[in-house]
């Protein structure tokens, strides 16, 4: 590896083995550091806004290639922000006003950067970021530093799956991206005990032909643990789902399971098939109902609360139909202020949609007000 990318190294931490990042100059090896001297002064940094303003580019995202630190200029004046170089901070109350201008992310220690002319708190790491990095979950290529404007197009880093912009690292060949901190965490070799498995699980980095347990799906360039014992595979972030949640499709909770019953089911959320062979969601009440693990943990469908341990409210009007029948042919609907009688229609109108599910309507029976049947 070269030298000057810096990379991950073995390090036994609480007796377990976890791969930690170094960089040679701004995060060496502990046991290869030394005492910093009088004429060897830690180096000063650039905020990350005038080291855009450098580049000429109208794309989206575009390589970075100046260096991250400050070099005092003799032909510029004091009211150039890129003369103004990043005051070093370690104060406890990080998360106070907001996280990282960069990441957006918080609660990762108290030492982070500030810039007097923006004010802006910046994360060490992604301050230091290099230019290039090796990284464990893309093993096959080279991550590079980018610059991205995400006004034009929303991306994610793999590692947490939070929006990335600004700064990010890049593999341009399999369209990877990560936050710098978050590239820079260190990462566990094993898992004991994980969330949704009875053995510990291990770190495997070729995950190129490895489908995922949990969520069924072959995700290349996702970090996977496996377990040798079982041969179960799991994403990273599948690993740590929730096991209960609430979603906007249904009415009722749905808990993660492994155990369907094998015959035809079909998601409640796409429509689609099933596979029995990885988990899914399923309704407790609604013995029927079952959702792809994708399509449950969606963010337009899941609020992001694990519910788990929380006592369900129950809703006293659950026995309740959608709809009360008012005489034959005649409904009041839950969502309606005002009965509802069928008909058949002949006439297909592409813009007439179900204002319940959205699906547009086809010729054959529907239910409709009064009024719009004049």
């Amino acid at each position: 590896m070269d030298s000057s990318v810096g990379g991950f190294y073995e390090v036994e931490k609480d007796g377990n083995l976890v791969l930690v990042y170094h960089h040679p100059k701004y995060c060496p090896i502990p046991q290869t550091q030394t005492v910093t001297s009088s004429s060897d002064l830690q180096p000063l940094f650039l905020c990350p806004r005038s080291r855009r303003r450098k580049i000429k580019s109208y794309s989206d995202t575009y390589p970075l290639n100046s260096s991250p630190e400050y070099v005092l200029s003799t032909t510029t004046t004091s009211h150039d922000h890129h003369v103004l170089p990043l005051f070093w901070c370690n104060n406890k109350e990080f998360d106070a006003d907001g996280g990282c201008y960069i990441c957006e992310g918080s609660n990762s220690g108290t030492d982070y950067y500030f810039c007097n002319y923006c004010s802006i708190k910046l994360h060490k790491e992604c301050i230091q970021s290099p230019l290039i990095i090796k990284h464990p979950y893309h093993p096959e290529h080279y991550l590079q530093l980018f610059f991205h404007d995400d006004n034009f197009r929303k991306i994610e880093c793999l590692c947490c799956g939070r929006k990335a912009h600004w700064l990010i690292y890049h593999c341009t060949t399999c369209q990877a991206f990560m936050h710098p901190i978050c590239a820079m965490k260190p990462i566990p070799f094993l898992i004991d005990p994980p969330k949704k498995h009875i053995h510990p699980l291990t770190f495997f980095p070729r995950q190129t032909s490895l489908t995922c347990n949990v969520c069924g799906l072959l995700r290349k360039i996702y970090p996977t643990y496996v377990c040798f014992r079982c041969n179960f595979v799991t994403h990273n972030d599948c690993m740590n789902s929730p096991h209960i949640i609430k979603i906007s499709r249904h009415r009722h909770r749905i808990s993660f399971t492994f155990s369907l019953t094998s015959r035809e089911w079909f998601c409640g959320v796409c429509r689609l098939s099933i596979n029995v062979d990885y988990g899914a969601y399923t309704c407790d009440t609604c013995s029927d109902y079952v959702v792809h693990s994708i399509c449950a943990l969606g963010k337009d469908v899941w609020d992001g609360k694990e519910l788990e341990g929380i006592p369900e409210i129950i809703d006293i009007t659950e026995n309740d139909g959608p709809f009360e029948v008012i005489s034959e042919g005649v409904i009041l609907y839950f969502h309606h202020n005002h009965h509802l009688r069928l008909e058949v229609s002949n006439v297909y109108d592409e813009n007439m949609l179900c204002q319940a599910c959205a699906i547009p309507i086809y010729e054959g029976w529907r239910y409709a007000t009064f009024s719009s049947l004049m």
